[in-house]
Parts: structure tokens; sequence; C-alpha cells
């Protein structure tokens, strides 16, 4: 302080009779405390720390004591000695930051008490009651956390470190409601000499300024956590997870119901009729259900918002006419102690999606201008979300109702195998299937098969390339044979595909396996075009992966065979078939869930796959997958005529004899044995007059009667329409006729030809 400013007047007795400003300030204390006091007393009772023991005043604090006539009496003045190295230009400059700074400055003694303020200070505590000066800073400060500070500043104090930029948050003044930020910097104060005398605190109102970026950080939030799923009610909850509680205390979302169920949404001005789903709610209560359906009342904010697509800013206030209209969400709004609303829109163009509620509650500042922008643009970017949620629902919709149209149903049940079926749709749906194909000599066509891709495009190539699939197997082709013409039909499609106009089509990827399995030889035939190795659990329980040579996929640039193996399947053993992610977590020998697949062998069929199905959907895999699990039976031997034939003309009398006497036995009703007798006739006769030795008769007898000739030729017969003239050359023109069908099977040695037809009526009338 300046020199010879005058501190004290001490009468003979030490009773202070004079307390100038300058001692005010420096003692903290008012005149009104200090006349008529001991002043050994107040120096000694002084909120600040004594830096001379017998003086009682503070460090660097130099006085003079003047002894001075009044009357008859003697008085004492003290005076300010001065410090030498504070100039009057210094002295200047401390009194106008401590009178004109906006920033709010305390100057603390050692134990944390404040010693003297600025006047911004003084002015941002306003009349709140007392002085501060004596008391410790956290009771002058509005903090959230005063003995994390009071710790901070005791760090500096000890340290000489200064902290910076600190942000602290307090509650609000009574003129402004909610939470106050403010950024403090500590700096500890010494004197000459270095000694330690208290702190330096500087404080900044920061609150605007957080809560522009607090409103940046928001629109930042909900720009990355909205539209990771392409589902509408997801999206809306995500919605009100990202707004609550940093822009509101409660949001509800309420949207169009067509929208959520993937129509188009209804043109602005909305109708009153049209209902709308709450679709998502956080905060204290909620009117409605989530789920619930109904329209809007008129009158209400949000039935007017819908009409023009203005957000808009609401008081609440209990008298107000629109909650008159809406009883139960007046009820909820009044209840959750909310008193300021805003109500914004969520559309695109002309179109409205629904609307979305955002309410603060007392305890906070209400909205405003900046908040409605920012409520504005946050609906804004939600509305794109959901609106690629709900083209993405209707899309998905199409696509998995055209699957279900295009998969096969439950196939129906055969005699030698047992088939049950897992698939896991996608999120989009896609281009997996699954099929039992039944083919002559009751035998079984198992086939798994993956388009890749998702949506419509995947699910109507899965419809052609499975629609294809059946007229071949149709043609009973080995399974190498028919994953080559598949291929070749699939490479058909793609090539279509591209050439067609403004389009962008990826390139068809599509993997298959196909197992044919023959109950009279118990053998079974396996080829593959990208999907894994089926699996084989023996009865016995043992298992093992089925070495198949690995082909291309269909429709690919490589052009390598599709190698089939064949390996001996005894009855009671179930094979399994699967896409990649099945195979992954079932068939492969390491997988998670390999243990089901063993056990499958003493437990039936159904029971296994649901414990399978069970266990994969708790996996949380969420691709397009599908699971083949068959349990192979043996045709009884009764049920099977085998005869070789003679290679002379002899062979057809021969082989009706043998047919006449099995149908006998089995019962076949009259006509179809008259029939069976015929074709088998037909098809011997071509083969001694076509075929080469040996030639064999085999009757089939399952859910269908099938004729089987074999002999070693390799050439293909064909059908011949012969002239009324001619005596011979209708061999096969007359089974063609006769039979349901007929075709043609190659083996590595010679050929089957082979016809089937429907049962009659038994002979008993079972």
């Amino acid at each position: 302080m300046p020199s010879g400013d005058v501190l004290v007047l001490v009468d003979e007795d030490g009773r202070v009779v004079e307390w100038g400003r300058p001692a005010e300030e420096l003692f903290g204390r008012p005149a009104g405390e200090a006349v008529g006091r001991s002043l050994g007393a107040l120096l000694r009772g002084t909120a600040i720390d004594a830096g001379d023991p017998h003086t009682g005043f503070p460090d660097g604090v130099s006085v003079r004591i003047e002894p001075v006539l009044r009357g008859s009496s003697v008085l004492w003045r003290v005076r300010a000695a001065g410090d030498p190295a504070l100039s009057q230009q210094d002295v200047a400059v401390l009194r106008t930051v401590f009178a004109r700074t906006p920033v709010e400055l305390l100057v603390l003694d050692r134990r944390l008490r404040v010693v003297r303020m600025s006047a911004a200070f003084g002015t941002a505590r306003g009349t709140r009651a007392g002085s501060p000066l004596g008391l410790h800073f956290t009771e002058v400060y509005d903090l959230d956390r005063p003995e994390e500070e009071a710790e901070v500043a005791r760090r500096v104090l000890e340290s000489g470190e200064p902290v910076l930029d600190r942000l602290v948050h307090g509650p609000g003044s009574p003129e402004r409601r909610g939470c106050r930020s403010r950024s403090v910097c500590y700096f500890r104060l010494e004197d000459a000499r270095g000694d330690t005398l208290g702190l330096v605190t500087s404080a900044v109102d920061v609150t605007d300024r957080e809560k522009a970026q607090d409103r940046l950080d928001l629109l930042e939030l909900v720009r990355t956590r909205l539209g990771r799923v392409q589902n509408v009610g997801l999206v809306c909850r995500e919605l009100v997870d990202a707004i609550v509680p940093g822009l509101a205390d409660t949001a509800v979302v309420e949207i169009v119901d067509d929208v959520v169920r993937g129509e188009e949404p209804p043109k602005v001005p909305v109708h009153h009729d049209v209902p709308l789903r709450r679709a998502a709610f956080r905060g204290r209560l909620s009117a409605y259900p989530v789920g619930e359906v109904r329209p809007l009342p008129p009158g209400t904010p949000f039935a007017e918002v819908l009409s023009d697509l203005r957000a808009r800013l609401v008081a609440i206030d209990e008298h107000a006419p629109w909650l008159a209209a809406d009883p139960a969400r007046s009820e909820a709004i009044l209840g959750s102690g909310a008193d300021s609303l805003i109500v914004a829109p969520l559309a695109l163009r002309d179109q409205a999606l629904g609307v979305v509620g955002f309410y603060r509650e007392r305890d906070r500042d209400p909205f405003d201008e900046d908040d409605l922008r920012v409520a504005s643009a946050v609906c804004a970017h939600a509305a794109l979300c959901i609106e690629n949620a709900r083209q993405f629902m209707r899309e998905w919709i199409i696509a998995s109702t055209l699957q279900r149209r295009l998969l096969p149903g439950q196939p129906a049940g055969r005699p030698t195998v047992e088939v049950s079926r897992l698939h896991r749709s996608g999120p989009e749906g896609g281009g997996a299937w699954s099929d039992a194909i039944a083919l002559p000599g009751a035998r079984t066509a198992l086939v798994v098969g993956d388009v890749a891709g998702q949506g419509i495009v995947a699910a109507i190539t899965m419809g052609l390339v499975r629609t294809a699939l059946h007229t071949l197997a149709a043609l009973d082709l080995p399974p190498d044979e028919l994953l080559a013409r598949l291929s070749e039909t699939a490479g058909r499609l793609a090539a279509a595909s591209a050439a067609l106009p403004q389009l962008d089509f990826e390139p068809l990827d599509i993997g298959c396996v196909i197992a044919v399995y023959d109950p009279v030889e118990l053998t079974c035939t396996v080829a593959r075009a990208g999907l894994p190795e089926p699996v084989a659990v023996l009865p016995d329980g043992t298992s093992a992966t089925l070495a198949v040579p690995a082909g291309p996929l269909l429709s690919g640039p490589d052009d390598a065979p599709f190698p089939a193996t064949t390996v001996d399947l005894p009855a009671g053993s179930t094979l399994a078939m699967a896409t990649t992610s099945f195979a992954q977590r079932v068939l492969a020998p390491s997988a998670p869930l390999r243990p089901l697949l063993d056990g499958a062998a003493t437990r039936p069929l159904q029971e296994a796959c649901d414990a399978i199905g069970s266990a994969f959907a708790d996996s949380g895999a969420g691709d397009e997958t599908v699971m083949l699990v068959a349990r192979t039976g043996a045709l009884p031997a009764d049920r099977v005529l085998t005869r070789a034939l003679p290679a002379g003309a002899e062979a057809a009398p021969i082989a009706r004899a043998a047919a006449r006497r099995q149908l006998a036995v089995w019962g076949v009703a009259e006509e179809t044995a008259f029939t069976t007798e015929l074709i088998v006739s037909e098809l011997v006769g071509n083969a001694v007059r076509y075929g080469a030795p040996p030639l064999q008769l085999r009757l089939v007898l399952e859910q269908m009667l099938t004729c089987e000739v074999s002999d070693s030729a390799a050439g293909a017969p064909h059908m011949k329409h012969a002239r009324t003239v001619d005596e011979n050359g209708r061999g096969l023109f007359i089974v063609a006729g006769l039979a349901d069908q007929w075709g043609v099977r190659y083996r590595a040695q010679g050929k089957t030809v082979w016809a089937q037809q429907p049962l009659g009526a038994p002979l008993d009338g079972r």
C-alpha cells in the first residue's frame, strides 16, 4: 500500500479511535467492527496470518507509529511505512485491476481465506448476506465439489505450480437456474524474499461457452449414434438416449404408425385421425406406454406441428387450454415437474414422419432459441435415419415375403431319410436355402445353398437357382454333373443381370453342396461348390468330416470341375451340411457347438436340432445361415428285387415273370402290375437290342414303384416316333406314355434306364 496511508489511530489504553479505509482493506474488517476495541485483540483475531508475532501485521507490511497530541490526551497514529520496491505506477495498476477487471479475483492467505476481492467478484456475488473477507474461499465460491477444489489450491500453495483454466461447476443463482460453470486459475503469491504469502485465484463465468460446446457435442453424438441400425423403433430409442439428459430431462418420440410398418409417410397437413405410435420414451413419467397407437388430439402443440412442420417453444402452464385436450398427457407433464417444452417435427420435405417432445424441469434453465435450433437440427438428422430405416424395413418385408414364398416347405417324410433344417434369417433377408429332393430308386438329394448378398436381389436369385436345381435334378444327374450344369445356368443369370441398363449388379457368388443318399446301397455321393465339407455322425457316436474336394463357386470365373466323393453311410447315421456360419460354430472339429452334433446319434433328430438351434441363437450370429441335418435309414430288403438277365431274347420273358411274381408278393394293384410288366418288357428289350451285357433288372418299392434296367453300354437311349407301318422302335415311346417319369442314370461303367409310376390301390384293398 502507498507510504503514508493512515491505518489506525489508538488511544493510551490501546483502543481503536479511528479505523481508516486502508485498514479495512488490509484486515478485512469494517470500521464499525474495529472502533472501540483493543488493537491487540483485533490483530490477534484477524483473518490474516501474522507475519510478525510482535506486531501482528502481515508479512511485507511495514508500519510507522507516531504520537499525536489531542487536547490533553496522547494518541498513537499507525501509518503504512510503504514498500520501497512498489512504485506509484504499480499501485495504480493493482487498483485498476481489482476495481475494473471483469475477472473475479480473490487474494487468499496461507489458510486459503479471502483477504481481498475484485469488484467483479463482489458484483457476481450480488447482495448475498455477509462479507466474504475472512472466509475460506470454498465458502464464497458456489462449488459442487468444494473438498476437491480445496485440495487443488493446497497443492498449488505447496508446490508453486500454477493451475490454469480448470473447469469447475456449481449451482446457479436465483436469477439464473441450472448449473453454472467457471474457468478457474490458481497462482501462488510470494513476497520479495520468495516467502509464500497465499494464493491469487481468478475465475471467469464460462457457462454460455460450455452450453454452446455441449450443444455441438450433442449434435456430434446424434450424428454418430443414430442410424447404426436399420430399424425405426431402435433409431427412436437411440434418439432419446442421445438427448436425455444432455438437452432435455424427458423426451418422447411418436411416429406415424404407417411409417413404423414401412409404408409411405403422409403429406402435411396430417389429418387428425392419423394414428401415431409411441416409439420411444425416456424420462420421469410417461402418459402412455411405448408401443401404444393413438391419434393426437387436435388443438395441442403436437398436432399443430404436424400441420405446418414448424418447431415450437412452449411454456408449460397448468391452465393452458391445450393440456385439457389430452388429460393423460397433462397429468404426466405436470407430475414430472416440467415447465419448458420444445415440440419439433420429424419430417422430410412435405412428408411427416412423426413428432418429438423435449421437456425440461424447473431446476434447469428453460429452453431458449438456441435450444430450439439444436432440437430442430437433431430432429432433421433423426428424420433422415428414420426414413432410411423405413425404406430398409419396406425392402426387408418384401425380401422376407419373397424368400418365404421361394423357400421350400418342410420336406415330406420318407421312410429312408428323416430331414430337419435350421434356418436363421439375417437382418436384411438373404439367399441361403436347403432342399430334400426325392429321386428315383428311393434315393434322396440333400442340398444346401447360399447366394451371397442380402435383400430382394439375393432372394430372387435364390429362387431362380433353386428352380433350376429342381429342373436339373429331375434328369437324375449325379451330384458333380448337377453342379456343373447349375454353374452354367448361374453364369447365364449373372450375364443377363450385368447386361441390364442403368443397374449396378454385384457378381453372383453362389455356394452349394449336394449329397445323394441311396438307401439300397447305403452309400452317399457328395459334391460341393464353395461351401464347407459335410459331417457324418455314425450310429456308434463317432463322427468324421467327409473329405470331399472343394469345387469353385457357381458362376465364378474358375472352370475347375466339381469332384464327387462316394462314402458308405450305414443306416442310423446323421449327415449335417451347412453354410459357412453354421459350419464354423457346429461342423468344424473345434467348433464350440460340435459336441451337440456329435451327441445327435443318441437323441431324436428334432430334439438334437432344437438344441443346436437354441445354442446357435445364443451365440449372437447375425448373418443368413442354413444347416440341413438328415438321419439315414435302409430300405428293407423285401422292398427290392434284383435279378441278373441273360443277353439274348429270352431276357424279356424272364424279366416279366420275375416282375409278375414280385408284384404279387407286394400286393400291387392289378392295373399297376400289368403296366409294370409292359414297362419291364420294353426296357429289357431295348437293353438286349442296343446295350451290352451284363444286364440287370431291379424293382424298388417305396412311395413310388421304380423299374430299372442296367447294362454296360455307354450310349444314350433316345425316344423315336415310329411310323404306323414300323414293327419296332416304339419301346421308349411306350414307356414314356405309361410311366409317370423316366430317365437315364449313368454309372462309372454303363447306364441305368428307369421308369417310375405311382402305386395304385393294393389287391387286398388296403
